[in-house]
C-alpha cells in the first residue's frame, strides 16, 4: 500500500475497524474512507455497487459484520446467518467488479470445529461440527473465507482471509445481552460496584478456556497482512496464550475494583471447552502481539467509562 492508496475500512467505526483506522492513521495513510450505517447501507447491494463505483478504493478492509456473543447468536440466528452473508457478499464481489487491488477479509475464531485439537491450527477448518452456540456467525464467515478462495482462484483477485482470535478494546460492544463475555464482565462488574452488590452471577462453570488480544494488536496485524501476505491459506491472528473464564472474571473485577463474590450458574451453557488459536503461521512471519491483558484491560475499561455509562 501506498500512503496515498485510497483504503476502504468497512465498519470503521466497530472495535475492529475503528482499530485499523486508527493504525493507518498512525502510520501515515492519508486517504482513508469510512461510511457510517446511515451514509451506506451494506444490505443494499444497489448502494454498495455504487460506493465502489464512485470511490474506486484501491484497498479494502472487511472488518464489518453483526456480531454478539451466545445469547445474541441463539435468539438471533436468522439475522446472523442472513446479514452476514448478503454484507460479506456485497463488499467481495463488489472488490472483484471495481478493481481492488487487495482485500483483507476477517473472519472469526468461531469457524472451527468445536472440538477442534489445541491450540487450534489452520487446517482445522471444515473437519468436525461447529459448537452449536454460535454456528450461524461460522457458517456465514465460512462462507466469506471461501468467497475470497474462489475469487482468487477464478479471476486471480488478490483476496486473504485472517482470522482473529476473541477481541476486546475501544469501541467494544458491552450491550447487557448482546455482548462478548469480556465487555459484558466489565459492564457487569463496573454496575455491581455502583450499586454495592455483594454478589456477581456469571454463566456456565468458569471453566471454560479462552484466548484474548487487543484490538489495536489486532490491527497492527491486519495491516502487516496487507503488506506482507498474499495466499489463499487463512492466517490465524492470536496471542498464543489462554486462560480460564473464572481466571478472567477475577481479573476484570479486580480491575473494575469490585470487591464482592464472583458466583456461578452452571445451568448456562459454557460454550466451546477450549479455543486456543495456533498463531505460529503469522508469528513465523515476523509478527508479534505487543499488549499483554495486564495492560489491555484497564485500557479497555477506561474507554467503557469515557464512553458507555
Amino acid at each position: 500500500m501506498q500512503k496515498s492508496s485510497r483504503i476502504y475500512v468497512a465498519g470503521h467505526r466497530g472495535m475492529v475497524g475503528s482499530a485499523i483506522w486508527r493504525a493507518l492513521e498512525k502510520q501515515g495513510y492519508t486517504h482513508l474512507l469510512g461510511r457510517t450505517r446511515s451514509q451506506l447501507d451494506l444490505l443494499d447491494r444497489a448502494a454498495v455497487d455504487a460506493f465502489y463505483e464512485a470511490e474506486k478504493p484501491d484497498y479494502v478492509f472487511v472488518a464489518a459484520a453483526k456480531v454478539g456473543g451466545i445469547h445474541a447468536n441463539d435468539i438471533y440466528p436468522a439475522e446472523f446467518l442472513y446479514e452476514n452473508l448478503q454484507i460479506q457478499n456485497a463488499l467481495i464481489d463488489g472488490a472483484w467488479r471495481n478493481g481492488v487491488k487487495k482485500l483483507l477479509f476477517l473472519g472469526s475464531s468461531c469457524i472451527y470445529p468445536k472440538h477442534a485439537p489445541q491450540p487450534i491450527p489452520e487446517d482445522a477448518l471444515l473437519t468436525g461440527p461447529l459448537e452449536p452456540t454460535n454456528e450461524w456467525y461460522a457458517i456465514a464467515k465460512i462462507a466469506g473465507i471461501k468467497l475470497c478462495q474462489a475469487y482468487r482462484k477464478q479471476y486471480g483477485c488478490d483476496f486473504i482471509s485472517a482470522m482473529p482470535t476473541n477481541l476486546y478494546g475501544p469501541n467494544d460492544n458491552y450491550h447487557p445481552e448482546n455482548s462478548h463475555v469480556l465487555p459484558a464482565l466489565i459492564r457487569r462488574f463496573h454496575e455491581a460496584k455502583l450499586h454495592q452488590l455483594p454478589s456477581v452471577t456469571c454463566w456456565g462453570t468458569g471453566s471454560a478456556l479462552r484466548e484474548f488480544l487487543y484490538a489495536d494488536d489486532l490491527a497492527d496485524a491486519c495491516l502487516f497482512l496487507m503488506e506482507t501476505y498474499s495466499s489463499p491459506d487463512i492466517v490465524n491472528i492470536g496471542s498464543g496464550t489462554d486462560l480460564s473464564i473464572r481466571e478472567l472474571a477475577q481479573l476484570v473485577a479486580d480491575t473494575v475494583g469490585y470487591p464482592g463474590e464472583i458466583l456461578w450458574d452452571t445451568t448456562k451453557p459454557d460454550g466451546t471447552p477450549r479455543k486456543l488459536m495456533q498463531s505460529t503461521r503469522l508469528h513465523s512471519l515476523g509478527w508479534q502481539p505487543s499488549i499483554p491483558m495486564s495492560q489491555g484491560i484497564p485500557l479497555a475499561y477506561q474507554d467503557f467509562l469515557a464512553h458507555h455509562q
